[in-house]
């Protein structure tokens, strides 16, 4: 009735990582998977959806969370707070959160290279 992607797409992708000596689990609810994020249970999260994941992210970690795109041909990593157009060309933009999108994409890119 709501789809069958946990089925056909998120559980065999659960169960090749973990074939591959990925430690993972799911699938888990995002409405009790972020707070075990949070509290250190989890590394970190793949959300199914943009809203899953960006609604939690931004309440908790606005400006210090990065997006990252699986699944691309590229390496995407972005900030989490958006564009920021009500503060363009003032000046008063922080550059923090780019700088660690920057270091995250880094980062996978060195995993990569060693694949």
């Amino acid at each position: 009735m709501f789809g069958t992607e946990e089925i056909e797409e998120t559980i065999p992708a659960i169960e090749e990582a973990k074939k591959k000596g990925i430690h993972v689990s799911g699938p888990i609810p995002p409405d009790t998977l972020f707070g075990k994020v949070l509290r250190g249970v989890y590394d970190g999260a793949i959300a199914m959806y943009h809203d899953q994941g960006h609604i939690a992210a931004k309440l908790n970690l606005m400006n210090d969370c990065v997006n990252c795109t699986i699944g691309l041909p590229i390496i995407r990593t972005s900030v989490d707070h958006g564009t920021a157009f009500d503060i363009a060309g003032k000046g008063i933009a922080d550059g923090a959160n780019m700088i660690q999108a920057m270091k995250v994409a880094e980062e996978f890119l060195k995993g990569n290279s060693s694949n």
